[in-house]
């Protein structure tokens, strides 16, 4: 199906009119050997191809042979989005025990090396590699990208403006790459430092309208920058071709209900700044280089360090206005019926992010591979010893939101 015959026409869309908030999460676990549980490629192995069978557009390959990518469908709740992730991750962890092999999610392998990794043999990928050279080739990450459904697009670019203040709060909360080619890198999210190696990544600059910033992407077309707008890849994006904002800031998280706590508040801070931007109010919208300040303390120090309160012009503890903001979208809850799944940030708060408790293993037993291990048992947490009887009954998708 071609984008054109699924995406809604702007016009028919009163930007006032409440959006539809329906959600998609896609994640990109990596492919790990059960011995040695290094990164291994599944080039030449059937797991795509027997991916492909049962899981049909939700599962895809990426850029290196060792990783895998897999989407819901458009959920109209998270609780279906939340059964539908696990259905995925449980089939592909299946097909993968077939292959004789394992998953993970994290953003980062702990020990694995970019050099010796294999690149997806397809046209796209390839054309990726000639472009961007050895940035490419070590861009060895993991992600998760969330869908909210926004329809109209003027919406969108109003909505994307006042969000960017939140991100490095959802970033410190999703941290889970601490680890470099076995190094112990300090930061909590090393994924974001190589991601923003590539152009047009980071947080975008404020648009004062959906013709501003597609005049913007017209340019860059016609000057030669990009083909389409797939190649941008900012934390927070309209995307190209879907009546969707996509969240890209996040690690990925191990739990499953990490990730559906993450999506869950993304789309509550969706749906309270919409319930503003109707009562013609607005958060206060603060600079780009203003917000990334914030995004480098989550990025260096996660849950741990402080964050700045732009408005009172100081820093607190990230964890503190973590709950602020919990408490700024706690009205919307009850009308999303998302509040058990937001809550779980608390969970997160307690127990720590992936990243934490990465570290935390490493401490403990001094070995990474411990660590690998310890990933893969949390990835599998709460999943299904047997998917096979739910294989016909996934979502389908109707857009490709990681590219």
């Amino acid at each position: 199906m071609k984008p054109e015959e699924v995406t809604p026409r702007i016009e028919e869309y009163d930007p006032y009119e409440r959006p539809s908030f329906t959600i998609g999460i896609e994640e990109e676990y990596m492919i790990l050997d059960p011995q040695t549980l290094d990164l291994r490629s599944h080039i030449g192995m059937e797991l795509l191809s027997q991916g492909r069978m049962v899981l049909h557009e939700h599962i895809k390959p990426e850029l290196h042979g060792s990783i895998v990518e897999v989407g819901t469908g458009v959920c109209r709740t998270i609780q279906e989005a939340r059964w539908e992730l696990i259905k995925i991750r449980s089939i592909v962890a299946h097909l993968a025990r077939q292959n004789g092999l394992l998953i993970g999610a994290a953003s980062t392998h702990p020990f694995a090396r970019w050099q010796e990794q294999e690149i997806y043999p397809d046209e796209r990928y390839l054309g990726i590699v000639e472009d961007m050279q050895i940035l490419a080739r070590s861009l060895l990450i993991f992600g998760l990208h969330i869908h909210i459904g926004i329809e109209n697009r003027e919406t969108q670019i109003q909505l994307m403006n006042v969000m960017r203040y939140f991100l490095p709060h959802v970033l410190a909360l999703s941290t889970n790459s601490p680890f470099w080619m076995g190094m112990n890198t300090g930061l909590k999210s090393y994924r974001s430092k190589i991601f923003e190696r590539f152009p047009r990544t980071a947080l975008p600059d404020f648009f004062a309208s959906w013709a501003e910033f597609e005049n913007y992407v017209k340019l860059l077309i016609r000057t030669g920058c990009i083909d389409n707008g797939k190649k941008i890849w900012w934390d927070i994006r309209p995307h190209p071709f879907f009546p969707t904002l996509e969240i890209r800031i996040c690690d990925l998280p191990m739990r499953v209900d990490e990730t559906i706590a993450l999506a869950a508040l993304c789309q509550a801070i969706a749906a309270k700044l919409f319930s503003l931007y109707q009562k013609n109010m607005s958060f206060r919208v603060y600079r780009r280089s203003l917000i990334m300040e914030n995004k480098w303390r989550a990025v260096r120090y996660g849950l741990d360090g402080k964050l700045i309160d732009f408005g009172k012009q100081q820093e607190l503890p990230a964890r503190e206005l973590i709950c602020e903001l919990l408490q700024f979208v706690d009205d919307v809850l009850d009308e999303l019926g998302t509040r058990r799944e937001v809550e779980y940030i608390y969970n997160i708060l307690e127990m720590g992010t992936g990243a934490d408790r990465q570290l935390r293993v490493w401490r403990e037993t001094g070995s990474l591979y411990e660590v690998v291990r310890y990933i893969h048992t949390e990835t599998m947490r709460d999943l299904l010893e047997d998917a096979t009887p739910y294989l016909g009954l996934l979502k389908p998708v109707v857009s490709n939101p990681s590219e």
